[in-house]
């Protein structure tokens, strides 16, 4: 299986920094994901401090499978005191799970996660351990299999407790209000990928507020256990023009989502493949050229300038912009093993004195993708070159 991760978050109203941090990490090579989400103690940079080190050491504790009870009073001891309250304090829900559908699940003070499969919220056993040198703290451990489809979800308190105290929600939206919106989000659209559920649960938390106004940190971790996406990425004409064939017939066969990023690689596919490209006519977004049509393949686009708009989207986390990199953004992200199929052959349009300067060749624009991919959205990715 494929663990597809995401995280929405939302400052507090009026304040200039996230009181929740979120940390996570993949290891390729054995499928092992671990991510923390931690809520520090009030808003702001104090709340954040507090958090940022409490999410990256134990991260850091699980990473080295370290005793969870000795992890846990190590990072007590070690969080900076509050001036004002004279304690230094962070919640936390920290997950290490596998591909195996292998998770170990462990809670304190953030509210109690959902384990959603077929539509219903599991109730799992769990293993509660009292910290040795701060007896209040409990944290709640859990081992659980996952199946595919499976699905988990983390938040803050800035969700469960939204609108507190308003007509409606006097006790706030609660676990229960939070299931309700997660449950018939995920009937509606039962493939929801993590990214597209969890901006949905942050959103749903600031409209409830009466003043649709975050009155807390707002932060939501989405888990989902599934089958992976896979999904190639055509760009470049290949070095040797006599493998034009070979490496079309590639594209056209793969088990997955299909694009084409580049004017040249499109006309190249479609005389290879006898396939006609469309052009769309009419408005456009944005100052990018506009998306092309071809069958078989979901996503045609301009080359050079598509990608590094949309490498520079992906470096910023602007991830819903309408133009033909927006469309490139969203395609990468609705997939989980990405081929990149980059032809070696230098393209002159590229060294055009009249380009801006701040344009890269082909090959440095996808490794710049791939990392990010890699290291921020936590996809699988592949580098072919032709």
């Amino acid at each position: 299986m494929f663990i597809d991760i995401a995280c929405s978050q939302e400052k507090k109203y009026n304040q200039n920094a996230f009181g929740d941090y979120f940390v996570s990490k993949r290891y390729p090579q054995s499928g092992r994901l671990i991510a923390v989400l931690s809520d520090g103690l009030g808003s702001g940079v104090k709340a954040n401090i507090l958090a940022c080190m409490t999410a990256t050491m134990l991260l850091k504790f699980i990473e080295a499978e370290a005793d969870i009870s000795n992890a846990c009073d190590i990072i007590l001891n070690s969080l900076p005191v509050c001036q004002v309250r004279k304690i230094g304090y962070a919640t936390f829900s920290a997950m290490d799970g596998d591909e195996d559908g292998n998770v170990k699940i462990v809670e304190e003070g953030n509210p109690k996660f959902l384990w959603i499969r077929h539509g219903k919220v599991l109730e799992p056993e769990c293993r509660e351990i009292t910290a040795k040198k701060f007896p209040g703290r409990r944290m709640h451990v859990y081992k659980i299999k996952m199946e595919p489809e499976d699905r988990i979800i983390f938040c803050s308190d800035g969700v469960t407790q939204a609108a507190l105290g308003s007509d409606k929600y006097k006790l706030g939206l609660g676990r229960e209000g939070l299931i309700d919106y997660v449950l018939g989000r995920i009937k509606d659209i039962p493939d929801i990928s993590s990214a597209e559920l969890s901006r949905f649960i942050t959103t749903q938390a600031i409209l409830v507020e009466p003043e649709r106004k975050p009155m807390d940190d707002i932060s939501s971790v989405c888990i989902y256990f599934r089958n992976p996406r896979n999904a190639v990425v055509f760009t470049g004409p290949p070095f040797d023009s006599a493998k034009d064939s070979y490496y079309a017939g590639m594209l056209f066969n793969f088990k997955g989502r299909k694009a084409i990023c580049g004017g040249t690689t499109a006309n190249l596919v479609s005389r290879e493949l006898k396939i006609p490209i469309r052009t769309q006519l009419g408005f456009n977004f944005g100052k990018l050229p506009p998306v092309a049509f071809m069958d078989g393949i979901d996503l045609v686009t301009e080359g050079v300038l598509t990608l590094t708009k949309a490498r520079d989207n992906l470096e910023a986390g602007e991830l819903y912009a309408e133009d033909a990199a927006g469309k490139l953004v969203d395609f990468l992200l609705d997939s989980d093993c990405i081929t990149f199929m980059v032809g070696a052959k230098i393209n002159q349009a590229h060294y055009d004195p009249a380009m801006p300067i701040e344009i890269e060749i082909r090959k440095n624009i996808v490794k710049k993708i791939v990392r990010l991919l890699q290291d921020k959205y936590l996809k699988k990715t592949v580098i072919q070159y032709m």
